[in-house]
């Protein structure tokens, strides 16, 4: 996942207001209890960005791969 797709999945499923407040506000446990936006910023992974920001807003596992997003190969 590409950061540009990141952010179309956040946006996605959060919405633009909301998006911006759970990447920059949320901690997010699995990187340190550093925010998206920081994890990001640091060179993570955007794909396992997105994973834990996932799990740690409760998104329905069903979504974790954003909408206009390929699913995985299972």
């Amino acid at each position: 996942m590409r950061v540009s797709e990141f952010r179309q999945a956040v946006l996605d499923e959060f919405g633009a207001g909301y998006g911006r407040v759970v990447t920059g506000d949320l901690v997010l446990a699995e990187f340190d209890g550093r925010t998206a936006e920081q994890a990001i910023s640091a060179g993570e992974d955007a794909r396992e960005v997105w994973l834990a920001l996932c799990r740690a807003a409760d998104v329905p596992q069903s979504r974790w791969y954003g909408v206009g997003l390929p699913q995985p190969r299972s």
